[in-house]
């Protein structure tokens, strides 16, 4: 399409893509929408980006970003659900730490969310100082839906984009917050975690969470106690919706629109999750990944094959019960009971948009000791060479936390993405992005190395099958 083109859009429901060429010196982007009633939102809730990721009514989502060559940041608009009054919904795109002039190929396209059909693309050429741009808009004429080619740069960010259409804005930079922790010596395996005492931690709830029954492997030196019995795979209660799927924004009301997020890295490893805001509420960790060597299709395809990468956790609470929220173990924890964590699904191919996702119920916060977060190759990779996979969790009523795992030059097949402490009532998130390769002779043997260098002392027997 040419700028200032228009096409109809004959679907009930869209798949909207934002994508670019991934390379050296190329920024990151983030696509967002506004839902317009006239030329305004109507209210903050209207403004669908990162950090509030749903509508209030459903209609609109941000499904979020898949690397690779390309890199795609994703929204889904479900127009048959669209209000009435909402007869505008601007499609943007802003820049992370750089301009658009550093992009290629920057594009948006329309799919017909039920067949994956294009309906229609734009390819954005001529930026130079842009941070933020409008690249497309889907209205409404006579009780049909069409998109419209827009191509209008903002030099101000996303913050200036969206003030232009009457969001409020709190646009001060969220550092991470100063945090005790604990760093184990350059080139030496992890020592044990202190046992800090738990002072109380407040929740989202007007009542303390419950006392809870000991489970799973005793720490050593404490008394055993049986543990819990799982339930059979398919039987798990259903957890609470994530935060990102409830209807609210999750701003609090009057509050302006808070446009940061953290980044974990090699230099500034680790984030207060108490400081930063995420004291209760289901916290959602959320991994997806690609393949460098991608062919075919952009996501999770490596020789021919899907990637079956595995999102994982050991625990240790307070008690000292120890245990693992694993697919291959057929252990998807729980979020009302030991261990407050759950694992949403087993995402066998890497083509799940939404990724796999383990969900932390920080009303609980004060029975947690450690939670260690790591992933593992099931299938379709030899290792993790050619990997890109990104972690964000998703607490709160604050902004996200993203980090990302590549680089791997070896021939492991387990990654420590992060690791949660509670260093005496305050939870804080570190960044490992370790690669684990498993002791000589033993190929399958990574994740019980992971159990020994970060001194998960029980008997780990690795899973023959899913």
């Amino acid at each position: 399409m040419m700028k200032g083109a228009n096409v109809a859009v004959p679907a009930a429901a869209v798949r909207v893509e934002l994508g670019w060429q991934s390379g050296a010196g190329v920024p990151d982007a983030d696509a967002s929408a506004l839902l317009l009633a006239g030329a305004k939102v109507r209210s903050d809730d209207d403004f669908v980006f990162y950090n509030q990721a749903v509508h209030p009514s459903g209609a609109v989502r941000h499904e979020g970003k898949q690397q690779g060559a390309t890199v795609v940041d994703a929204l889904s608009v479900n127009l048959a659900q669209v209000e009435a009054q909402i007869e505008t919904i601007v499609l943007a795109a802003s820049a992370d730490g750089g301009t658009f002039g550093q992009f290629h190929g920057l594009y948006i396209r329309v799919l017909d969310a039920a067949t994956g059909t294009e309906l229609a693309r734009f390819d954005s050429t001529g930026a130079t100082t842009e941070t933020a741009f409008v690249l497309g808009e889907l209205y409404r004429r006579q009780g049909a839906w069409k998109f419209r080619a827009v191509g209008q740069g903002y030099d101000s960010g996303l913050g200036g984009l969206a003030t232009d259409f009457g969001i409020s804005v709190d646009d001060e930079p969220t550092p991470p917050a100063p945090a005790q922790q604990y760093a184990p010596p350059v080139g030496q395996p992890p020592a044990p975690f202190p046992a800090p005492t738990p002072p109380h931690v407040p929740t989202a709830h007007p009542a303390p969470a419950p006392p809870f029954p000991a489970t799973g492997h005793p720490h050593p030196g404490q008394p055993h106690v049986p543990a819990a019995p799982h339930p059979p795979a398919g039987q798990f209660g259903q957890p609470q919706p994530y935060a990102a799927d409830q209807p609210a924004s999750g701003q609090p009301q009057g509050a302006p629109v808070n446009l940061g997020k953290v980044s974990l890295t090699k230099e500034a490893p680790s984030v207060s999750l108490t400081k930063h805001g995420a004291t209760g509420g289901v916290m959602r960790v959320n991994l997806n990944w690609t393949s460098m060597a991608a062919t075919g299709r952009l996501f999770g395809k490596l020789r021919g094959k899907n990637i079956d990468l595995d999102l994982c956790c050991f625990y240790e609470l307070v008690n000292g019960a120890i245990g693992s929220v694993r697919a291959l173990d057929r252990r998807f924890g729980a979020l009302y009971e030991p261990p407050f964590i759950h694992l949403d699904q087993d995402d066998r191919t890497g083509a799940s948009i939404t990724g796999e996702n383990l969900s932390i119920n920080l009303d609980y916060t004060q029975f947690f000791r450690r939670i260690l977060v790591f992933a593992s190759i099931y299938d379709g990779a030899s290792d993790f060479r050619g990997v890109h996979a990104t972690v964000t969790l998703h607490p709160v009523g604050s902004a996200p936390i993203e980090m990302t795992l590549d680089g791997c030059t070896d021939n492991s097949r387990d990654a420590v993405l992060a690791v949660l402490e509670n260093v005496n009532g305050e939870l804080v998130v570190r960044r490992e992005g370790a690669f684990i390769r498993p002791p000589a002779g033993q190929p399958g043997g990574g994740v019980m190395e992971i159990a020994r260098l970060y001194h998960w002392d029980f008997g780990f027997q690795a899973g023959r099958g899913k």
